[in-house]
């Protein structure tokens, strides 16, 4: 079963949307514009950008008697950037994100031009460079390089983003479906008479070194004392996370472990929307349950996910009480087949292809339910000494 955009509800919609756009670390100018036309259509929201260009979306009269809440993700993907036209067929870019060598040999590649034309090609070479590796791409068929420039960005040949028997297939999930989840976050709490301390906070450039979540803190975008969720499309493994489990509490990444506290306010919460702990009456959820008093069908995961290292280290570097909050990825950053290619498998080797990423739309609905419920009750979250303090003043008789 595929989904009718034109009938599709909007929050899958704006998922379709977003992750077709193409993006790369510091030419994230597409994403940017269709938040703005998003926001267009949306009293009570304001908009800001710090001077690194991140985007800060509030509501216009927040509460400001609550510590402020900050939902994050990024706005790139990796891609190539055009660094330079080579001849009238060829040009020489570089490549900005994380993919493993085997994937470039060969690939088909599209082109976009400042005004969206959009030309396919074939990556020819690939070597080391700084900070970026440099690649060349040839154009296919009679296209002529007149109307590209230094730039302009190209990314793998994927096709549209489209969603069949509930898995979403797109040429850019990390982080673009994470963007759409916050958007719907942001769009569910207009109605409701909480969650004004909320903030969006979509920074720029994570796929290079989390460039754009370092200036937010430098330049104290992010509000002392604030807690922050960011938002990831994180790698999948089928015995440990898989798609379709739920939207994943991460607890930590290969660089650090995130703040217990709010972790643990944060699983709670997912709790709570899984019927595990009594919890108080909310909100529609996005897949249209009437009520979140119980939903035992509603499914989380909580996982360090050590494969690769998201924002919410560098916030909590900073000094800011940060988490995650991730989907299971498949393609991760576009590599299908990839465990067997990083098992040096021969024949995966030899074959290895771009691929659409891959997560699960119950998945992301998951997300969003999550989030509209952190917005709500996350300061009831009770923090693990109160716990421990109880169980001591109601269980310490043990030891006389």
């Amino acid at each position: 079963m595929t989904h009718d955009r034109s009938t599709a509800p909007d929050h899958v919609r704006w998922l379709l949307e977003l992750t077709e756009i193409p993006t790369a670390a510091g030419h994230e100018q597409r994403v940017v514009a269709w938040i703005e036309r998003w926001l267009a259509d949306r009293t009570g929201l304001s908009l800001a950008t710090d001077d690194a260009g991140n985007l800060i979306i509030g509501f216009a009269e927040p509460d400001d008697s609550q510590a402020p809440l900050f939902i994050t993700a990024h706005l790139d993907h990796p891609a190539f950037v055009i660094e330079r036209i080579v001849g009238p067929a060829t040009v020489e870019a570089t490549f900005r994100g994380g993919v493993m060598d085997p994937y470039f040999k060969d690939a088909r590649v599209e082109l976009f031009t400042a005004a969206d034309q959009r030309l396919t090609g074939t990556v020819q070479s690939k070597e080391a460079g700084e900070p970026f590796p440099r690649c060349v791409i040839d154009l296919e068929g009679d296209a002529s390089t007149d109307d590209l420039a230094p730039g302009d960005i190209a990314r793998w040949d994927l096709g549209e983003s489209r969603v069949e028997d509930g898995l979403l297939s797109a040429p850019a999930c990390d982080d673009l479906a994470a963007v759409a989840a916050a958007c719907a976050t942001m769009d569910r709490l207009r109605s409701e008479s909480f969650g004004r301390h909320t903030r969006l906070l979509f920074t720029r450039a994570e796929e290079v070194g989390f460039i754009g979540a370092i200036a937010a803190c430098r330049l104290g975008t992010i509000t002392k004392g604030a807690r922050v969720l960011a938002l990831e499309n994180s790698r999948s493994f089928p015995s440990d996370s898989p798609i379709g489990g739920g939207p994943i509490v991460r607890v930590g990444d290969r660089l650090s472990t995130f703040s217990p506290t709010l972790t643990a306010a944060v699983s709670r919460a997912a709790a709570r929307l899984a019927g595990e702990e009594v919890r108080s009456p909310g909100t529609p959820s996005a897949s249209g349950d009437p009520s979140r008093q119980k939903a035992p069908e509603y499914k989380w995961q909580r996982k360090l996910m050590a494969g690769g290292a998201c924002e919410a280290t560098a916030f909590q570097a900073y000094g800011h009480d940060a988490t995650c909050i991730c989907l299971p990825l498949g393609n991760y950053h576009n590599m299908g087949d990839l465990q067997r290619v990083q098992d040096g498998v021969a024949d995966a080797i030899a074959g290895a292809s771009p691929a659409p990423e891959q997560i699960a739309i119950k998945d992301y609905e998951g997300m969003i339910d999550l989030l509209v419920a952190c917005a709500e009750s996350l300061d009831a979250a009770q923090p693990v000494m109160s716990k421990l303090d109880k169980l001591y003043s109601d269980r310490s008789f043990v030891l006389d």
